[in-house]
């Protein structure tokens, strides 16, 4: 097939009660993976998934159920179309949503090890009012610059998700986050707005995850790419196990690049296919290209990517 496409895989904030469960019922496939996925971890993904709890927003439990769903999508529309994409992108937690669909981690130990993520993610936050700030209407260096000079007066907090044109989310410490809302808004910000996040992620509050995370993808990594990654830290694309384990430590204390890498190499691609809950990353590159985006989240979105993928091609 001569279509050139993008796979992009969302991360925290895609979350939400009933994902996957249209999946679920019916696919043989999305079942046997979600059972598969609970023995692995002790989690119990049916509940997680499609029962109203307070787990899903944990971080813990809600980087693997997102990291499930996305991977069941992905399997699914791969038994259907089996194309190679150009490369595979993923925000955050979705870069190892995207590493697992190009084959250099198990899908199963891929789900553990996120879980272990968000686990050391809360850790390193423990004990500390720690929070995400989104901000709207305002440049990049307008913000780098408001970061810099508060830090310098002693709050931390830090630019960590570049998501798109004007659309900065900034991590710190709660209350300096809530210090930087006027101060946003004074630079004429269209909105500055807490984010219902319980960790900080990006930030150097992290450091002390990125060991213990580091040992762990020494276990499951595979030097297997079937097409490259781009790294949310550099924005380049990366394909080998030694590559991978220098660039993931380091994502959890650097900023997502986001949209510098779909500006990068949007010429690359015919179009984009996101898979997993929301939309989020369609909502992201509504700005930033006019190549045709798909979402694939339930069964007949599924069907209508494939057939419209296939008329592209």
């Amino acid at each position: 097939m001569s279509i050139k496409c993008a796979f992009l895989f969302p991360g925290q904030g895609s979350q939400a009660v009933g994902m996957g469960e249209d999946f679920f019922n019916n696919s043989e496939i999305a079942k046997q993976m979600i059972t598969d996925a609970s023995e692995r971890t002790g989690i119990d993904f049916e509940t997680l998934l499609f029962k109203e709890n307070d787990q899903l927003e944990k971080t813990e439990f809600t980087q693997p159920a997102i990291l499930l769903v996305s991977s069941i999508a992905h399997k699914l529309f791969e038994n259907e179309m089996p194309i190679k994409p150009v490369f595979a992108l993923g925000h955050s937690l979705g870069e190892f949503s995207a590493l697992t669909a190009v084959g250099a981690i198990d899908p199963l130990d891929a789900v553990e090890l996120v879980n272990l993520r968000g686990k050391l993610m809360a850790q390193a936050c423990e004990g500390q009012d720690v929070g995400m700030l989104v901000s709207l209407g305002l440049d990049d260096k307008t913000v780098e610059n408001i970061c810099e000079e508060q830090r310098e007066a002693g709050l931390q907090v830090w630019p960590v998700n570049y998501n798109a044109e004007g659309q900065i989310v900034i991590a710190g410490i709660k209350p300096d986050l809530q210090k930087l809302e006027p101060v946003l808004k004074e630079a004429k910000a269209r909105r500055a707005m807490l984010l219902n996040m319980s960790v900080a992620s990006h930030c150097p509050l992290l450091e002390s995850a990125t060991v213990p995370l580091s040992e762990k993808l020494k276990e499951v990594l595979r030097d297997e790419f079937t097409a490259p990654v781009i790294s949310n830290v550099t924005a380049e694309k990366y394909s080998t196990k030694e590559e991978a384990l220098e660039l993931l430590p380091k994502q959890l204390v650097s900023p997502v690049l986001y949209k510098q890498s779909i500006a990068k190499f949007d010429e690359e691609v015919d179009c984009y296919v996101e898979f997993g809950h929301g939309g989020v990353l369609k909502g992201l590159n509504r700005k930033a290209t006019k190549k045709p985006h798909f979402v694939v989240s339930d069964m007949q979105s599924l069907a209508n990517a494939l057939e419209e993928i296939g008329k592209l091609s």
